[in-house]
């Protein structure tokens, strides 16, 4: 294997031991801060031996878009998350790793944690974040972070989130896609919602039509460029597509530059205990809302590392 390699001080440092520097700088500054969790978010991490002597009193979450890292580092780490295999930029894999870490109670709502990124290719960690994840307001602006997927199963936020972010970067036939996620509290969205469409999920046993059911993913690709937003239960089972969202929140009450996708699902959101997940036709980046407020952005790459 070719060690990548970089020049500082008339010294050249193998990945690993840069690697290592910042795993060991992340621990003092947790030390510091008081921070219980590092999260690293890396494909490439195959220095497993040094891993297990730094877990320390630290609590350590593994995030990766690799799979054979990811079955790896299951044998090594007790809390390690897979991330969707797209390209995002080092703070949007910090985002994925925070919300999925939320997702799944291994980080809580007011903890402090030191988050470690970099380039894949580069094979190195090259960034340090630290995040107050009860104060943080550009990462986070909903008041009870601890509510994200509160009533629906982990996996189930997880796979619906997965899938919005390849549909943000994939796009379908080389054309960029925009849709709408409403996942769970289904008794209350569907009154205020109205079928555009004939449902395509109509009639299909459950288990057929379940978010968690990895031979759907292209079906509902397919689905996605067609109007309105998927209807979700909270244990995945999807009740519908090319749904009309009627509770449209106040254009006043939401940033500008975004449209009715986003105001929907605002409004389907503040009207009742849903989540949305919404797919930026224009730009590409995903948005988290819950009570009627975006609760996590998470920009698509602008250039693929």
């Amino acid at each position: 294997m070719t060690k990548a390699t970089t020049k500082g001080g008339g010294k050249e440092h193998s990945y690993k031991a840069i690697n290592r520097l910042m795993l060991e700088h992340a621990s003092q500054i947790a030390d510091k801060l008081g921070a219980d969790t590092i999260l690293v978010i890396s494909d490439l991490t195959d220095d497993w031996e040094f891993f297990k002597g730094f877990k320390g009193h630290h609590k350590v979450v593994l995030a990766t878009r690799d799979e054979e890292t990811y079955e790896e580092a299951v044998n090594v780490l007790d809390n390690v998350i897979k991330l969707p295999k797209v390209t995002l930029t080092r703070m949007g894999q910090v985002k994925m790793g925070v919300i999925m870490s939320l997702a799944e109670n291994l980080v809580g709502s007011e903890e402090k944690i030191v988050c470690l990124s970099g380039l894949p290719k580069l094979k190195t960690l090259d960034s340090l974040v630290v995040l107050d994840i009860g104060r943080e307001f550009e990462l986070l602006t909903s008041e009870d972070v601890s509510t994200v997927s509160s009533g629906m199963q982990p996996e189930v936020f997880e796979g619906v989130l997965t899938l919005a972010v390849e549909i943000a970067n994939e796009g379908r036939e080389g054309k960029p896609v925009g849709t709408t996620f409403v996942i769970g509290d289904y008794e209350r969205v569907v009154p205020l919602s109205r079928q555009m469409i004939i449902n395509p999920f109509k009639g299909y046993p459950e288990e057929e039509r379940n978010i968690l059911d990895r031979r759907l993913r292209e079906t509902i690709k397919e689905f996605a460029v067609l109007d309105g937003a998927f209807i979700i239960r909270d244990d995945g089972v999807i009740i519908s597509a090319g749904r009309h969202l009627a509770a449209a929140l106040d254009s006043e009450k939401m940033p500008m530059g975004l449209g009715s996708r986003h105001q929907a699902a605002a409004g389907i959101t503040e009207a009742t205990n849903a989540l949305a997940i919404v797919v930026s036709e224009s730009t590409g980046d995903v948005r988290i809302f819950k009570n009627g407020s975006i609760f996590m952005e998470i920009e698509r790459a602008k250039v693929r590392p």
